[in-house]
């Protein structure tokens, strides 16, 4: 059976936002789901792409309205998907596919317990390390904290469906892009 949502989970840095946000530009009968967060964004981003950008303020009221299917604080910041980006996809005929983090991907599975679950391995602590000093231009001051919520995430990753160990970008991409298109097939 064709499954209706594939969630994708990874520490920060190993490359889930880079797997989910290609395949779904590759891959029509896909939609890429736009969660929200209070994080800064960073200079290659905008609003919308790759998430909405709140206050913290805005977020904790759309918590009180019930307007997000999950939320959670990851680090020092909160994310949440709206049941609005669900619906929109589903109208649309089409399959969810969505990187989120494991708090979040654990409340999925209780409300949507057939969909698909991926967790996104980076090769070492070190090397994930490595990656997200590039990627936010230096250290972040919540460095250790995300290493060590890394660690405790990776514990976890016999909990989902398939584990891909992203060592290399387009060999993992390949493998994970495989696996998708079995599952929607």
């Amino acid at each position: 059976m064709k499954t209706k949502m594939i969630i994708v989970a990874a520490p920060s840095g190993a490359g889930k936002s880079s797997f989910v946000e290609r395949l779904a530009a590759e891959d029509s009968r896909l939609h890429d789901i736009i969660t929200y967060t209070t994080r800064e964004m960073r200079h290659h981003e905008s609003h919308g792409k790759p998430y909405f950008f709140i206050s913290r303020e805005e977020f904790e009221k759309k918590i009180t309205e019930g307007f997000f299917i999950e939320w959670a604080q990851v680090h020092t910041n909160m994310y949440g998907t709206s049941y609005e980006q669900i619906q929109l996809a589903w109208a649309k005929d089409k399959v969810v596919i969505m990187d989120i983090d494991i708090q979040g991907v654990e409340t999925f599975k209780g409300k949507f317990p057939d969909a698909k679950t991926v967790f996104i391995m980076p090769p070492s602590i070190d090397e994930l390390k490595r990656r997200v000093i590039k990627r936010d231009g230096g250290a972040p001051p919540d460095l250790d904290v995300r290493m060590k919520n890394a660690e405790k995430e990776m514990k976890k990753a016999h909990e989902f469906d398939v584990q891909i160990i992203n060592d290399d970008f387009e060999r993992s991409y390949a493998e994970f892009k495989k696996i998708v298109e079995n599952w929607i097939a």
